[in-house]
């Protein structure tokens, strides 16, 4: 039935047990994922899209490594938009709406072509553990499934408890039943757990809608795509999204429920994620407003489903319904099913390793929500790293850490590791100290090759990223070598808005004023000749615009980075004795024996540990 032992067993096939299995597999590694249901891997379970703010940086450095996250956005978009277009390159974030049935499928059928990667469906009840350390998996039939490393990739499902109105019900989701038992080894064996919750928006049927009295929202006119290989391409055609908003006549309906909220009457009493509020959380706070947007999203290129986002809830059903037929354009709504909220188990990050290895068993990795964040592109990525280190313990092989200035990756698992979070996390462009070189545009300079030094990126996609580099290098060394005589030059600037030049002058000082595009240095006759000899695709070009117009903000930030790297570099040896340090302060003594830091810099990330903490510890150290 099963082989003697797996290498790397993942439990949960969400986008971060997907992503962790793959990368296992992929490294070489006899895998096994463990679901309770094959036909919702890769599922979709709150909004049918991928990317966003930050969250689009993300899926780039999935499929800049060789996740196949990107791969299966672009196979399955239906509209792609770059968000942010109109503020610098840092900001850029690509997104694409999904067909929600076809992004779940093509997920398994990339996860079922994959060498070395087995599944089974059952519910993982319990883990074995031996001597402080993971030597396999127990199913609710009793069998047990020994392994060298496990990743524990649970999402909403660890003893989750649905909340709709004053009824509830135990589900990972909707449909589907909770888990039960691993919360329980884990916490026997001295782990800590807390409660979270998050919530989901009514999905509603299409037909009945008027999308007449609603502002359509189509995708770019020329769309990208989200994988840097050549597996995918951008979309031709593409299906509108609309808009349209709340009242306050919905307001009041939606407040005759509020006693009747689980999350105003006490029931729950979890925390939830702050940049994503329910409809009733938002008229709550925010009750100068007298309307909230909604944004009517379809769920795929032929179903008739549409999800409401904006209006995530856990008011009875019969409120739901009442509010949203008040809605401009939902008159006659006809719903597929209410809005509800979860609560779930999950585990402080804080113990955790780098590599997301826990600190109390060996071999035993968490990714995803069991770590307290919120989101697909969150979930993957840990999923990702997971899987990756799990499998390089396997072979007795370096772990690889991303830092904060090499992905959004590193700042999101540093955060979580040393920081910790009692709210669901959520990536954002501002969490990243070093985004003007976390950009999305070169995600693949940035990790490809590390991910090919492991194994894991193809040498393919290494190749395909170094030819998009040396051109778009050359062609930054053109625009410094060649000049643009006045005549041609001016008549360009001054449509332009922009100051004359009395003397030729070099293409790169001009192409780095803020006025002038690409599309005006395409003019110039040399620029012309140059494409002529070298024909360069649209993205080689974009990167070279970036790197003439931001070539000091990058240069400036690297200069930052390098500095911080030094801290990095300053190792603390793994059993240090904070509390014999009698200047350091007490709370800082308490968390740096608790988070076990294994660099300065990552200890000065601490909250609670203050620069003078630092300088005691560095003076301690003989720095």
């Amino acid at each position: 039935m099963f082989q003697d032992k797996y290498d790397v067993i993942v439990v949960g096939a969400g986008h971060a047990g997907s992503e962790a299995a793959a990368a296992a597999a992929n490294l070489g590694c006899k895998t096994l994922l463990v679901t309770m249901s094959l036909q919702n891997i890769a599922q979709m379970s709150c909004n049918p899209a991928m990317g966003g703010i930050a969250k689009g940086q993300i899926v780039r450095e999935i499929d800049a490594m060789g996740g196949y996250s990107g791969i299966v956005s672009d196979k399955t978009a239906i509209q792609f938009k770059m968000l942010n277009k109109s503020k610098g390159p840092a900001m850029w974030s690509p997104r694409v709406q999904s067909d929600r049935m076809r992004f779940a499928e093509e997920w398994r059928l990339m996860l079922e072509q994959t060498p070395n990667l087995d599944f089974y469906q059952e519910m993982v009840k319990g883990l074995l553990i031996e001597n402080n350390k993971i030597i396999g998996i127990k199913t609710s039939l009793g069998i047990e499934i020994k392994a060298k490393t496990v990743v524990l990739t649970n999402g909403t499902f660890l003893n989750g408890l649905i909340h709709i109105g004053d009824k509830q019900f135990g589900g990972g989701r909707a449909g589907e039943s909770a888990a039960y038992g691993i919360t329980e080894d884990l916490i026997q064996v001295g782990f800590e757990s807390g409660r979270m919750k998050t919530g989901t928006p009514p999905r509603v049927d299409g037909r009945s809608l008027d999308y007449s009295k609603m502002n359509e929202e189509k995708g770019d006119e020329k769309p990208d795509k989200f994988s840097y290989s050549d597996q995918t391409r951008p979309l031709i055609h593409q299906k509108s999204c609309h808009m349209t908003y709340t009242s306050l006549d919905v307001h009041d309906i939606l407040r005759e429920g509020f006693d009747r909220s689980p999350m105003f009457n006490g029931r729950i009493k979890s925390i939830g994620p702050r940049y994503c509020l329910s409809i009733e959380d938002k008229i709550n706070r925010f009750a100068d407003k007298e309307r909230h947007q909604l944004f009517v999203e379809p769920e795929g290129w032929n179903t008739v489903e549409v999800y409401v986002n904006g209006f995530s809830t856990s008011l009875p059903e019969e409120i739901q319904f009442k509010a949203l037929r008040s809605v401009v354009g939902f008159q006659n709504v006809k719903f597929f099913r209410p809005g509800y909220a979860i609560e779930y188990d999950y585990f402080p990050p804080t113990q955790l390793k780098h590599t997301l290895e826990t600190k109390l068993v060996e071999g035993l990795y968490f990714a995803g929500q069991i770590n307290g964040t919120t989101g697909y592109e969150e979930a993957a990525s840990q999923g990702l790293m997971a899987g990756i280190n799990a499998a390089l313990k396997v072979k007795e092989q370096e772990p690889l850490i991303l830092k904060r200035d090499e992905a959004y990756i590193g700042v999101l698992i540093d955060d979580l590791i040393t920081k910790g979070t009692e709210e669901p996390y959520r990536m954002f462009t501002s969490r990243a100290e070093f985004r003007t070189l976390l950009r999305q545009d070169n995600a693949d300079f940035r990790l490809t090759p590390m991910s090919n030094a492991i194994g894991l990126a193809s040498d393919e996609r290494l190749k395909r990223m170094e030819y998009k580099f040396d051109e778009a290098e050359k062609m930054v060394v053109f625009f410094k070598e060649t000049s643009v005589s006045v005549a041609e030059a001016n008549p360009i600037l001054e449509a332009k808005e922009s100051a004359l030049v009395s003397q030729s002058d070099k293409m790169f000082k001009i192409f780095s004023r803020p006025q002038i595009e690409l599309d005006d240095v395409l003019k110039f006759d040399k620029v012309k000749s140059y494409l002529d000899e070298n024909p360069l695709d649209q993205e080689i070009l974009e990167q070279a615009e970036i790197q003439v117009k931001y070539s000091g903000y990058i240069e400036k930030e690297r200069n930052n980075a390098n500095k911080l790297t030094r801290l990095e570099d300053v190792k603390i040896p793994e059993f240090f004795d904070y509390h014999k340090i009698k200047s350091m302060s007490i709370e800082a003594k308490q968390k740096l024996s608790s988070i076990r830091p294994i660099t300065i810099s990552q200890a000065s990330r601490i909250s609670g540990v203050s620069p003078s903490d630092i300088s005691v510890l560095l003076i301690y150290m003989g720095r």
